[in-house]
């Protein structure tokens, strides 16, 4: 079991990594409160209630499982269980899911009576190299993603890697591909994990990996809590992703699989050449071959647009980055430029 300590004053909190855990979610979180507990449908029904147990008994609400979730009616929902839950301010809300799940549990935990005790249980590897930590939490509103929000730190994190023996291997990929993006910005050994192993080693070294992904955006979150500058590092592949991921709807490419298409267009030729044939190694896209037109007027809408500009992120040489202004124009220009991006739709 390996521990992290998120250094925020008063607001930090422990991750805590291991196999095993969600017998044991109480007594590690240091749980003693009343708590709701909230998951969906994708999610085995027993994790939950082994967390449930852990805590002396909890109700549970489980909500449909998707994008759609993260929504005001699933907001609402979250709400009024907690209301005739009878939850009060030294109560607590816990996820148990994926990012979906932590991001609508986080704001409903942040808006409910001002704010009460939320704790996160990330069940994908999405979930866990990345949204669980750092106090990040939304809803979508009229097709923009994460649109309403607040930055709202849990009390802790626990991080059960058995939880991963469920998913199927386009899910453990583009969860793999945050980690994969943290790399490119900010470790080169990381990178090089990816880069050397098979897909099979990868998912062997998924401890390892899930740990190294935590201490960039630890590290990253430490400096820049609330995104005014060095935070927006995390964003690499996310401007062009979300539009992507506006343009698919529900029902489409997975969220890391629309960052993987993101990313393409931000790195130098040198670096693109190396991330391809990891990205065909997870198995993860390397061309788009939807409307790229309309997933890039849907990028307009993106929340870090300010003053017809974006703070983008581009990769030049593994392991680092750099924050570049550029005008939506210039930003359009570039990924329809990117001939992985601009394949043939005749």
């Amino acid at each position: 079991m390996e521990r992290l300590h998120l250094n925020l004053d008063k607001r930090g909190y422990d991750i805590t990594i291991g196999k095993g855990l969600l017998s044991r979610a109480g007594e590690i979180l240091g749980i003693k409160s009343r708590a709701l507990i909230l998951t969906d449908s994708g999610v085995p029904s027993e994790y939950a209630e082994a967390v449930a147990k852990s805590i002396g008994g909890a109700e549970i609400l489980t909500l449909e499982s998707g994008e759609g979730t993260k929504s005001i009616d699933g907001f609402s929902r979250v709400l009024e269980a907690m209301a005739e839950a009878s939850l009060t301010r030294t109560d607590a809300l816990i996820s148990v899911g994926g990012g979906v799940i932590g991001d609508l549990g986080g704001f409903a935990a942040a808006s409910y009576m001002r704010g009460i005790a939320f704790y996160n249980v990330p069940t994908t590897v999405l979930s866990m190299v990345d949204s669980s930590v750092g106090g990040k939490c939304a809803i979508n509103l009229c097709g923009i993603k994460n649109i309403v929000g607040a930055f709202y730190q849990p009390r802790g994190v626990l991080i059960d890697t058995d939880t991963l023996k469920t998913l199927d291997k386009r899910q453990i990929s583009s969860g793999l591909c945050e980690a994969l993006k943290m790399s490119l910005t900010s470790d080169a050994d990381l990178f090089g994990i990816f880069e050397k192993e098979s897909a099979e080693g990868i998912i062997a070294n998924i401890e390892e990996v899930i740990l190294r992904s935590l201490k960039i955006k630890g590290r990253v979150v430490e400096l820049d809590e609330c995104e005014s500058g060095l935070r927006k590092i995390l964003n690499f592949g996310h401007t062009v992703g979300h539009g992507i991921e506006a343009a698919e709807g529900m029902h489409g490419l997975y969220h890391g699989e629309c960052v993987a298409l993101g990313m393409i267009p931000m790195c130098s030729p040198e670096v693109k050449g190396r991330l391809i044939p990891v990205l065909n190694k997870l198995g993860l896209p390397t061309t788009y071959s939807g409307d790229l037109e309309y997933a890039l007027k849907l990028m307009m809408h993106d929340k870090k647009a300010k003053d017809g500009g974006i703070d983008a992120i581009l990769v030049e040489k593994i392991g680092s980055c750099k924050i570049e202004r550029m005008s939506i124009t210039e930003l359009c220009d570039l990924a329809q430029a990117c001939p992985e991006l601009c394949t043939d739709r005749s």
